[in-house]
C-alpha cells in the first residue's frame, strides 16, 4: 500500500518537476556546470538590459548555430521551441566570477534578433560576423555589413544548405 501512495505522490509532483526554472524571466538549464538561459526572441532586448544591470558586465562572444534538419530533436527546456538557428551569447560577471550562456531560438523564415550593440558595444564585429556567415540580421545594429566575405559574395558560408563548391586543390609534386 505504501508503494501506491509513493507513486501517487510522485505523479502529483511530476508537473512541478517539468516546469522550467526561470531566471530573468527565461527558462534556465545547466550544462557542464555553466548556467544557460533561453529567453524568447521578442524578450531578448529586455533580458539583455536586465543582465547588464545585474552585473553581467562583459559580453565575451556572440555566435550562432545552424541546426538544419537536426533542430527538432535537440535538448531544450520545456516551453522553448527549437528553431533552425540559435544565437549563442556568452556573458561574464567579474563580481561573481561566473559565466552565463544565453541561447536564443531564431526561425528560418525570419532570421532576425535584436542587436546587443546598444547594451554591449563590443558586440559590433561579432554580430557582423554572424550576419556575414549565417545570414542572421541584428535589428538596431549601426553598420550591419559583411566583415569576412567580399561585399559581392552571395550566400552565407556557415549555413548547412550552403553549397561547398568544387575548387580544385593544387598540391606540390613530390621532390625527387
Amino acid at each position: 500500500m505504501s508503494d501506491t501512495v509513493d507513486e501517487a505522490a510522485a505523479d502529483e509532483q511530476a508537473p512541478d518537476d517539468e516546469a522550467p526554472d526561470l531566471v530573468y524571466g527565461a527558462p534556465r538549464t545547466e550544462v557542464r556546470g555553466q548556467q544557460v538561459i533561453h529567453p524568447r526572441r521578442d524578450e531578448w532586448r529586455r533580458t539583455a538590459l536586465e543582465l547588464l544591470n545585474d552585473g553581467w558586465n562583459m559580453c565575451m562572444d556572440v555566435t550562432a548555430v545552424d541546426y538544419g534538419t537536426y533542430g527538432p530533436g535537440r535538448d531544450l527546456p520545456t516551453g522553448v521551441d527549437p528553431e533552425r538557428f540559435e544565437v549563442v551569447v556568452s556573458l561574464l560577471s567579474y563580481e561573481r566570477r561566473e559565466r552565463l550562456r544565453v541561447r536564443i531560438q531564431v526561425p528560418e523564415d525570419d532570421p532576425t534578433v535584436d542587436s546587443l550593440y546598444a547594451v554591449y558595444p563590443g558586440t559590433d564585429f561579432l554580430e557582423r560576423e554572424v550576419f556575414d556567415l549565417f545570414g542572421i540580421t541584428f535589428s538596431g545594429h549601426p553598420d550591419l555589413s559583411r566583415i569576412l566575405m567580399p561585399e559581392t559574395w552571395e550566400g552565407h558560408p556557415l549555413r548547412k544548405d550552403y553549397s561547398t563548391g568544387a575548387i580544385p586543390v593544387q598540391f606540390k609534386a613530390p621532390s625527387q
